[in-house]
């Protein structure tokens, strides 16, 4: 009897599956604080992982209702989510922090609108 190892992406992304706990996070708030845990060199190898796989992660997530999009979808949407945060570290800022901005930081009030389907 063979067995088989559950993963919480969808199929053809579960190589991505090292990096669901760390980074499927579902507010922005969370990737960002994620983000400003991280070293450099951690936030690279998340970004080198994530980013050749995106366009066709969009192109599999562009298939599917966004209003009604099963967890293991949802889960490499929040990937996409994080990857797009963490790009700036690695591509603009060189480190995880906003270069010159000293203590300062900004809390998300408000996520960006997705329809949820309520209220249709």
């Amino acid at each position: 009897m063979a067995t088989t190892t559950a993963t919480s992406l969808p199929a053809p992304f579960t190589d991505l599956e090292p990096w669901v706990a760390d980074w499927a996070r579902p507010t922005r708030q969370e990737r960002y604080d994620m983000r400003l845990s991280k070293t450099f060199d951690e936030l690279a190898a998340f970004y080198d992982a994530i980013a050749p796989r995106a366009e066709q992660a969009i192109e599999y997530l562009n298939a599917l209702d966004l209003d009604d999009l099963p967890d293991d979808a949802t889960r490499l949407l929040q990937l996409l989510y994080s990857m797009i945060l963490v790009s700036y570290a690695v591509n603009v800022f060189h480190q995880p922090r906003i270069p010159d901005s000293g203590a300062a930081f900004f809390d998300t009030t408000a996520e960006p609108a997705v329809s949820t389907g309520i209220g249709r």
